[in-house]
């Protein structure tokens, strides 16, 4: 990764390409940061951001009943469906464009799944690190499908659960962004939650001088002021707002 300076401002772009990645036959998976057998010690997280995997699941295929615990878990579903349970007792399935949130807490397990035998399942697997360990686990979904606000941000999740976004373990705010093809949109400044991630689902953007096609990220520390998001193409984005 490259960064930029200004003023006390850092950007550092995290080019699709260069991410690590593995290929299980069943998965494909492209790793922003060091996951499993991927290692790289320049690239261990951004903050509270611990994992942001872009994997592609072939139909049938799945990750069996797994732990986890003290770790926030959320999933973006980009095509196709994942079929989801966990030990709280929930089971369901999230289409293409929602989201689950799962906080492990002291400890869960579950199993991700591709229910379809024909269709690929895409998507996006982030996890934060919560404030502090412990608690019961918690599960959630966010059913944004093609609804969300155009030439928005949508908050999802924040520390607080304002504005009728989901409560979660960690001083952070999660937005999902929609931009129309020229359209452009503010990232108001925030003083207790200075710094950004932004990690683009599809299309292209230009943000504090870095253009990002999909599966780019980039990060921003010590933004200081508000940042203007320019979309070349209608784009689809997350936006993570950390302290």
């Amino acid at each position: 990764m490259n960064s930029t300076h200004t003023s006390s401002r850092i950007v550092t772009k995290r080019p699709a390409n260069e991410r690590g990645q593995a290929n299980h036959g069943w998965l494909q998976a492209r790793f922003t940061f060091s996951f499993s057998e991927y290692f790289d010690p320049d690239q261990m997280g951004f903050q509270s951001l611990r994992v942001m995997n872009n994997d592609t699941i072939q139909p049938d295929g799945g990750f069996p009943t797994h732990p986890h615990s003290d770790m926030e878990i959320f999933t973006y579903v980009i095509e196709g469906q994942l079929a989801h349970k966990d030990s709280m007792g929930n089971g369901s399935t999230i289409e293409a464009g929602d989201l689950q949130y799962m906080s492990a807490g002291s400890g869960v397990r579950h199993s991700e799944y591709n229910p379809s035998s024909e269709n690929l399942t895409h998507l996006y697997q982030v996890w934060l690190q919560p404030n502090e360990n412990g608690g019961e686990p918690r599960y959630a979904e966010k059913r944004l499908g093609n609804t969300s606000a155009s030439n928005a941000l949508t908050l999802l999740f924040s520390g607080a659960g304002r504005g009728g976004s989901t409560a979660i373990r960690q001083d952070a705010e999660i937005y999902f962004g929609r931009l129309e093809a020229a359209k452009t949109l503010e990232i108001p400044a925030d003083t207790e939650r200075p710094h950004l991630w932004l990690q683009v689902i599809s299309g292209q953007v230009s943000i504090a001088g870095e253009t990002l096609d999909t599966a780019d990220g980039l990060a921003i520390e010590n933004a200081p002021s508000a940042l203007t998001v320019d979309a070349a193409v209608d784009t689809k984005f997350l936006l993570f707002r950390l302290s």
